[in-house]
């Protein structure tokens, strides 16, 4: 029988709940041989192959970020929403107070530790942002939502687990940990 296939993207986010993977410690060996990792945030993917997990890490913010949960989306059976900011939308959703310019100006002319004396703020190099940041669920179908800041190792294990042994995960809440 074939390794089921992941693939999964880190979008708005800081990485953090990919680097959790290894808090699994020795576990993780036990799930990387009973699967096949197609797309990850470090290699070079033009577009996501058809697999049957898709992990999503991180709010959308961005078209960039939009488009690349949509085509996960769609070529994916079971999409994890993975990490408070892709579950809720997390601390990116603080530049909803403000306009996606005035996010733009802060970033790049405003802030105390930026050298930019002409104030030039890049535009047609950079992905338009979309209006607010949100939670994936707000742009693409989620069967399974991991929260956490980032998720613990016994729910990334639990939800891996669940899902290997062909069930879709509800992670209980006396698994989840907020510490």
């Amino acid at each position: 029988m074939a390794k089921p296939k992941i693939a999964s993207v880190w979008l708005e986010a800081c990485a953090g709940c990919h680097m959790s993977f290894l808090d699994i410690d020795e576990r993780i060996v036990d799930l990387l041989d009973k699967v096949e990792l197609t797309a990850t945030p470090i290699t070079d993917i033009k577009e996501f192959p058809e697999v049957e997990v898709g992990v999503i890490e991180g709010a959308l913010g961005n078209e960039e970020e939009l488009h690349l949960a949509k085509e996960l989306r769609e070529r994916c059976k079971i999409l994890i929403a993975w990490g408070d900011c892709a579950v809720f939308g997390g601390i990116n959703c603080m530049r909803n107070f403000m306009s996606a310019e005035q996010v733009l100006r802060e970033g790049y002319v405003e802030t105390v530790s930026t050298v930019n004396p002409e104030g030039v703020i890049p535009g047609k190099d950079l992905p338009a942002l979309l209006p607010h940041a949100i939670p994936v669920d707000r742009a693409v179908k989620v069967d399974v939502y991991v929260p956490g800041c980032p998720p613990d190792a016994d729910t990334i294990y639990y939800v891996f687990s669940e899902i290997l042994e062909g069930r879709i995960p509800s992670v209980p809440t006396d698994i989840m940990r907020y510490d």
